[in-house]
């Protein structure tokens, strides 16, 4: 099902509850959230989104790396094709 964010963009979210639904089978969205994201909707608008521990970590770690400069420059460099492999025996200082 597509819900509608509160920007006006739509978002595809297999499980979608409006309020009094979520309210009534709480256990059920929680059991469904870690597989999939579940949308709760007022009046066809998406005001909450539950998710699992997992993807919310997820999420919270590519935003760390986005916020990362220098990480972004190493996964530009490695998507131009301007990282350079060696093998791990190269690093060896003996």
């Amino acid at each position: 099902m597509t819900a509608r964010g509160r920007r006006g963009k739509y978002y595809c979210v297999k499980n979608t509850y409006n309020v009094a639904r979520a309210q009534a089978n709480f256990t059920r969205l929680l059991k469904q959230a870690e597989e999939q994201p579940v949308a709760i909707t007022r009046h066809n608008e998406t005001v909450a989104y539950i998710l699992s521990a997992n993807r919310m970590e997820a999420i919270i770690e590519t935003l760390e790396i986005m916020a990362n400069p220098g990480a972004l420059k190493a996964i530009r460099e490695h998507q131009a094709g301007k990282t350079r492999f060696v093998p791990l025996a190269a690093l060896d200082d003996d």
